[in-house]
């Protein structure tokens, strides 16, 4: 079965008026991994328990885009939801998603932005919950003003983090190296939870995946040996 992200690609896909075609999309694609078929990734797959949930919010065309991140998390954590954000209305099912007493919502956004009463910078377990990691899915400005108007999530904590080290992400341009990319949030939120099987797995996919997308655009094989693909090695080797 599709997972969250692929699901909100063909919702948005269905919406379109014209097909939506991506830079460097002339090489035919695997619809799974979304790499060109010469650099496929899909043996590698990987896949790990996880106790925590990462609800991603996430702006128009994200889900369409090749490069997306969130993507990579979907293919990891089990429970990911996703939904396209809407500036004047909310999915009522991320509603629901929200009011589920099971899941302990957590909006992942720098503190300076949150009024000081919100911010936390640990996560505190509650009892009978699990995590439930929201993240907003677009560039840097767009993510700003999603902050600011979706007040369905004014009245959640906001979890601050403060990342040791430079982002890894090569797919885009930032002009801020401390900006990190979606995956990589999501594998700190989940470090933080004490879930360093599944953050461990989610960086070594974003490396893979990585590799294996960069290869295809500069007309080189990736390294199928280095530490990330050797991290992803399927028991009985057939990758």
């Amino acid at each position: 079965m599709p997972h969250a992200v692929a699901r909100l690609r063909d919702e948005r896909l269905a919406k379109s008026l014209k097909p939506f075609v991506a830079r460097g999309s002339r090489a035919p694609r695997c619809l799974r991994c979304r790499v060109p078929f010469s650099h496929c990734l899909c043996p590698w797959l990987p896949r790990v328990d996880s106790e925590c949930g990462v609800c991603l919010l996430m702006h128009d065309i994200e889900p369409l885009k090749p490069s997306n991140t969130g993507w990579l998390i979907a293919d990891v954590v089990l429970d990911t939801f996703a939904f396209t954000w809407q500036r004047t209305g909310v999915d009522p099912r991320l509603l629901d998603l929200l009011a589920d007493p099971q899941w302990q919502p957590l909006v992942i956004f720098p503190g300076e932005y949150a009024t000081p009463q919100r911010v936390v910078e640990r996560v505190e377990r509650q009892p009978d919950k699990r995590p439930l990691f929201i993240l907003l899915d677009a560039t840097w400005t767009e993510a700003r003003k999603m902050f600011r108007k979706s007040p369905y999530l004014d009245g959640l904590p906001v979890l601050s983090l403060q990342p040791e080290a430079l982002s890894r992400y090569r797919l885009r341009r930032s002009t801020r190296s401390d900006h990190l990319c979606t995956a990589e949030v999501a594998a700190l939120c989940l470090e933080l939870a004490g879930d360093s099987a599944a953050a461990n797995t989610l960086d070594a996919w974003l490396d893979v995946f990585t590799e294996h997308y960069l290869g295809a655009k500069h007309h080189r094989q990736p390294d199928l040996h280095n530490a990330a693909h050797r991290a992803l090695q399927v028991p009985d080797g057939s990758a």
